[in-house]
């Protein structure tokens, strides 16, 4: 049987302030995420997210309902739980910016209880290895945003943990640090460490994640293997290809009229098109016509996960 790194039953978790209704966060969430897996996490702002990562990090309690991150309860055994993860926030939070890279670490090792010689041996590995050894004496308020987020992934990594909880890790990273940022979480998935991502880069849970877990209002309404997503949709695989610039209008005019044809969509290449056919039987009639056409840079793919992530949750997909 394989080994869960995080297991939920019946998980549920109620706020309730004090001048107004309780708010329901987690409704019931029951998920099983196995060793060595990036797992995402997916969901609309609210939709419960934060509270299951802040209940996975002992941060908040359950209102009802059982957690365990690799076989430790994280009510009853909350020590042993943390000693196990490890999490790692986008933005500006739990660093100091006037204090540089290195004294960051050393403070943050010694609230591991790692001191002396252990922790500035463990302090210099780490900035090696997220790449900032050359910054390791610098403040953190002068290195760029993609830097930050490295350290907070290296004081993420001061306790060697096997689960790490990444929440928004590469949010506001420009296109190349938020690269740079995923090669490292490859490099630790290399280790056979865990990995829960939540995040609303579709994209980049489609690039490093196993499976993902789409939530809404507090509930789990599907988890699924990225590679198999575009089955949960009832629908055709679409069609790309590329035409020559010359050819393009005669091409397009016809599909636009071809009875197998439901629409048509630019793609970001130039040239590049992507055919929405109107039925599966019609994947095929569409492609023999391109053939016909002498178009042979032709594809198909079944539908993507953001495909999938705004027919599951709906318009409030689109509140991220």
């Amino acid at each position: 049987m394989t080994e869960s790194a995080i297991r939920t039953e019946r998980l549920r978790r109620v706020y309730q302030p004090r001048r107004s209704a309780p708010r329901v966060a987690l409704d019931g969430i029951d998920l099983d995420v196995p060793v060595g897996e990036v797992h995402g996490l997916l969901g609309p702002n609210g939709a419960g997210k934060t509270t299951l990562v802040k209940i996975l990090s002992t941060v908040l309690l359950p209102t009802e309902g059982r957690a365990e991150v690799l076989g430790r309860d994280v009510v009853r055994e909350r020590d042993a739980v943390r000693r196990l993860i490890g999490s790692v926030f986008g933005g500006d939070r739990g660093l100091y910016g006037h204090v540089s890279v290195r004294r960051n670490m050393l403070f943050w090792a010694s609230l591991y209880n790692i001191h002396g010689k252990a922790a500035r041996l463990r302090v210099d590995q780490l900035i090696e290895r997220v790449g900032l050894a050359d910054r390791a004496e610098e403040p953190v308020e002068n290195l760029s945003r993609g830097m930050v987020q490295r350290v907070h992934l290296a004081r993420g990594l001061l306790n060697d943990p096997r689960l790490i909880l990444l929440d928004e890790p590469t949010s506001g990273l420009d296109p190349v640090a938020a690269l740079e940022f995923r090669t490292l979480i490859g490099e630790l998935v290399a280790d056979g460490r865990t990995i829960l991502l939540t995040t609303h880069d579709l994209r980049e849970a489609e690039a490093l994640c196993a499976r993902v877990s789409m939530v809404d209002r507090g509930r789990l309404l599907m988890t699924s293997a990225v590679a198999d997503i575009g089955s949960h949709l009832a629908t055709p695989d679409r069609v790309d290809f590329t035409v020559d610039p010359a050819a393009q209008g005669g091409v397009l005019a016809a599909l636009a009229v071809h009875a197998e044809v439901a629409s048509i969509e630019a793609l970001e290449v130039p040239g590049r098109h992507r055919i929405h056919p109107s039925s599966t039987a019609g994947v095929a009639v569409v492609l023999r016509f391109l053939y016909e056409q002498e178009i042979f840079s032709v594809s198909t793919s079944p539908p993507s996960l953001e495909e999938v992530y705004l027919h599951v949750v709906g318009e409030r997909g689109m509140a991220v």
